[in-house]
């Protein structure tokens, strides 16, 4: 199995990535990892030559602030058209960006392609739930503006994966919204929720995003704009509460040794609630898995991404997608 990485993208490159490979590859002896980008700076990084590592040289890469667009037509050289286009053309099975988010999204739809029957593509992160078992959100950002059919969509990519993947039996499927009664929400909404109440899913109605990470639903489906506010939302409280928490654990000396003896116990949670042992987001509809890691990965989120990628090519994650909009196309 061959993974390719686009090595400059994100605030960590390339060392982040080059560490979170080698750790990948340390684990994973049936993967080989490609890593794209500035072979000079790659190779800083890079103690010694490994069968299962190599690199694709450019000196070209997307920058955060790039028009989506033109970037990935005018820059055709940059390190994540040619991780993208690895996977294209065959030579590789999952790509992996902690880049441009809209440029991953148009490299993919450009050079991948969507599957037949997918309006869409959505991002799809696994997020953390009190009990381990976690949640499967989307859409995070692929789509801002969306209509009622791309989430009804989404809400059935996301269950099939979690039903096949994560092997949830009869995965249940929450509309996030402003209130859990019925009739809540914006046009986009309420338009949704009727349309899901007809779907064969096990559709449970709306949750409030305030009760994700207690585990209310297996798959939340919202539109782009909502789901990144989310997101955003939930790491953020999430590295604030741990700030606060080491703040005040170091306040005092009583305090230092209370801090000692729980160590472990309070690693543990940051474990569980860091984006970085969650991999990235999935670009749920292309014809091959396409992973959008976050932007600030270090190598551990970049080893998790890793992780993910092999999972979804040995689950043949875009294999049960097509089968499900194939289906829901003969209906």
């Amino acid at each position: 199995m061959k993974i390719v990485i686009d090595a400059m993208g994100g605030d960590h490159a390339p060392k982040a990535h080059v560490a979170g490979a080698l750790a990948a590859v340390r684990s994973f002896k049936d993967v080989d990892v490609v890593l794209v980008g500035d072979e000079r700076e790659i190779e800083k990084h890079l103690p010694k030559a490994t069968s299962q590592i190599s690199v694709i040289h450019t000196d070209e890469k997307i920058e955060d602030d790039d028009v989506p667009t033109k970037a990935i037509r005018r820059k055709r050289d940059s390190s994540m058209v040619l991780a993208v286009r690895e996977v294209k053309e065959g030579r590789a099975d999952a790509c992996i960006s902690s880049g441009n988010t809209g440029a991953l999204m148009t490299a993919g739809l450009l050079h991948v392609g969507r599957i037949q029957g997918i309006e869409r593509p959505a991002l799809a992160p696994m997020l953390p739930t009190i009990d381990g078992e976690g949640f499967l959100l989307l859409d995070v950002g692929a789509n801002v503006d969306t209509k009622a059919s791309h989430m009804v969509q989404n809400a059935f990519m996301g269950s099939a994966y979690m039903e096949m993947v994560k092997k949830v039996r009869q995965p249940r499927v929450g509309l996030v919204n402003v209130g859990t009664e019925d009739g809540k929400g914006n046009e986009l909404s309420k338009e949704t929720f009727q349309l899901l109440q007809e779907a064969p899913l096990h559709f449970i109605g709306n949750v409030e995003a305030r009760d994700l990470l207690n585990g209310v639903c297996d798959v939340a489906v919202c539109d782009g704009f909502s789901g990144n506010l989310v997101l955003k939302s939930i790491e953020g409280t999430a590295s604030t509460l741990f700030t606060l928490l080491k703040k005040e654990l170091t306040s005092s000396f009583t305090n230092k040794i209370a801090a000692g003896l729980l160590r472990s116990s309070f690693m543990n949670v940051k474990e569980k609630m860091s984006y970085s042992h969650y991999g990235g987001a999935g670009l749920f509809g292309l014809k091959a898995p396409v992973i959008k890691a976050h932007g600030s990965s270090d190598h551990t989120a970049v080893y998790h991404a890793i992780r993910q990628a092999k999972q979804m090519v040995s689950e043949n994650v875009t294999g049960i997608i097509e089968k499900e909009a194939e289906k829901q196309g003969e209906q």
